[in-house]
Formats: structure tokens, C-alpha cells, sequence
């Protein structure tokens, strides 16, 4: 499989969701106003390259629709395509059925509409469906999963996908907050949170089975080999299909760029709360267990502890 290409490094994080702004394992949704809803930047050109050798290589693992799903995936291309047309027109130009971005010329009608929305931005998209079992995951072009496999989530319930996740299964209090969440979440709220992770890679593509995620073997913190990986979610209801759209954008910067940040220290002490406050099972999930006492040790350093 695959595991794709590295970003160019920052000179600084991109997004610090360590600072405080947005807690680990928690819900942590902000709304946000329909001008922030989408973030492209000088690798935008990247991303979209990184999007179209993963389509020609590894298609079946990054892009899967069910054929009901697509009034809502034409929903999400109209509107997205509008929201380019309006909010970036510097990076975006349409010429009738085709839009110009990043040197491409993507084709509006060619292929389920989902895989032309991915093609336009760095996003990933996600979409969740109603059932009588839940919110269902119906359409998605992800491109960049964070050591997850959408062909392993995909059709499964908001309950299911969530069942790895320590304090997210069916039952439990934080599952009914996401699902009542989405009940009642209205059609002109755009709705944001944050994620993070540790990879040993800068790439986008860091896809992970099951069975890949039961047999890691346990490593200890290699500073070198450490980067950090930012994934910012946004969340709206469609209105017309009533499908709900996940954007999904990652970031990733090498460890070492915190020490450089100005505000380094004030940022290493976020990040070592953070660290400590996750329970064991939480680390395990993040694959820390074994790493996060090197972690924050080299965190300590940088807050000046």
C-alpha cells in the first residue's frame, strides 16, 4: 500500500490544538463562520498532486460512494462549488462545467461528484447519511486518513466507527452527545474542532487496518522520527438531502518545529498537560503508550522545565 509523500516543513505549527483551544477525546465543536469553512495555502498545488497519485495507485482504499448517496454528493458539489466561486476566487475560476485550480482543469460531470470536490481542495469529504441505525457513512474521498481505513468504516454506522475509540462506543455518554449532535445540528451552522496525533512520518497518506493497528509493536520516542500531525474537522448539514458533510484537513510538522514557535514554551507546557491527561487506554489509541514519557521529556525541555 502506498504510504505517500511528505509536506513541505514550516517554519512554525500551522494549528496548535495542544494550546488549550481544543482538549483530546473530547467533542470540542465551535461554530465557525462559512468564510473560515475552508483553508487553502501556498501547498495547495501539493495536496491536489498528492490526491491524483493516490487516485491512479490506491483508488478503491480512498475513494467509495454508495449509489443513493448521490443527490446528496451533487448537494455538496453545488455548494462547494459556490463557495469557491465566492470566497476563492483568487485560487478558484470556473469555466462552465470545468474549474481551474492549482494548474488543473477539474471536470464538474466526470465521475461520482465527491471525487470532483476532493479534486478542488485540500480537504478530505466525508458524508453520513440518516438510517434507522444512525448516521451512515455513504460517500467519502479521504484521501489523507489518519491511521484508519475507510474501506473498513465505510457503510458503518457513526456508533461503529467510534467503537475503537476509548469512551466513543454505542452506549456510552459521549456517543450520545455526537449522535444528538447530529440530530439537531441546524443547516446554516458550519461547526469546527480539532485532532492530533504523533506519526514517524510527515506523509499525508498514513492509512492503517485493523489487524495493521493490532499488530504494531510498541516504540519508544525517537525525536527525529517524530511529527506532528494536526487534523482540523468541519461539520454542516446539508439541506435539501439532509446529509451531513465532514471536511477533514491535515497539517503535519516535524517535532522539532515547536522549539522554534515564538510562544515555544507556553506551547510545550499546553502540549505536556495534554500528554498527562490522557488515560492509558486514550495513549494506547494514539499508539503513546510506550513513547509519551520521552515525549514529554523532550517537551519539558523546550517549555524550559
Amino acid at each position: 500500500m502506498a504510504t505517500g509523500t511528505p509536506v513541505t516543513a514550516r517554519d512554525r505549527p500551522a494549528h496548535t490544538p495542544y494550546d488549550g483551544r481544543s482538549q483530546a477525546f473530547t467533542i470540542g465543536l465551535r461554530q465557525i463562520e462559512p468564510e473560515a469553512w475552508l483553508t487553502p495555502d501556498d501547498e495547495l498545488a501539493a495536496y491536489l498532486a498528492e490526491k491524483r497519485r493516490l487516485l491512479a495507485t490506491t483508488r478503491d482504499t480512498v475513494l467509495m460512494v454508495e449509489e443513493d448517496s448521490t443527490p446528496a454528493q451533487e448537494e455538496l458539489l453545488d455548494w462547494l462549488t459556490g463557495h469557491l466561486e465566492t470566497e476563492h476566487a483568487a485560487t478558484h475560476r470556473r469555466d462552465g462545467n470545468r474549474m481551474h485550480v492549482a494548474g488543473e482543469a477539474v471536470d464538474l460531470a466526470a465521475g461520482p461528484p465527491i471525487l470532483a470536490a476532493g479534486l478542488l481542495v485540500q480537504e478530505d469529504f466525508v458524508l453520513m447519511s440518516p438510517s434507522p441505525k444512525g448516521w451512515r457513512l455513504t460517500a467519502a474521498f479521504v484521501a489523507f486518513p489518519s491511521s484508519w481505513s475507510l474501506p473498513e468504516k465505510f457503510g458503518r454506522t457513526m456508533d461503529e466507527i467510534h467503537e475503537p475509540v476509548p469512551g466513543f462506543s454505542a452506549g456510552t455518554r459521549n456517543a450520545e452527545l455526537v449522535n444528538r449532535m447530529f440530530d439537531r445540528l441546524p443547516a446554516d451552522r458550519i461547526v469546527e474542532r480539532f485532532n492530533w496525533s504523533i506519526n514517524e512520518t510527515g506523509a499525508l497518506h498514513t492509512p492503517k487496518t485493523k489487524a495493521e493497528s493490532e499488530q504494531a509493536q510498541p516504540k519508544p520516542f525517537d525525536r527525529d522520527r517524530t511529527f506532528i500531525r494536526i487534523e482540523r474537522q468541519t461539520l454542516r448539514r446539508l439541506p435539501q438531502s439532509g446529509a451531513l458533510v465532514f471536511t477533514i484537513r491535515i497539517h503535519t510538522d516535524p517535532f522539532d518545529i515547536l522549539a522554534r514557535a515564538p510562544d515555544a514554551p507556553a506551547l510545550a507546557a499546553s502540549f505536556i498537560r495534554e500528554l498527562e491527561g490522557l488515560s492509558l487506554p486514550e495513549a494506547a489509541y494514539k499508539g503513546l503508550a510506550s513513547r509519551r514519557a520521552g515525549l514529554v521529556r523532550a517537551l519539558k525541555q523546550i517549555a524550559g522545565e
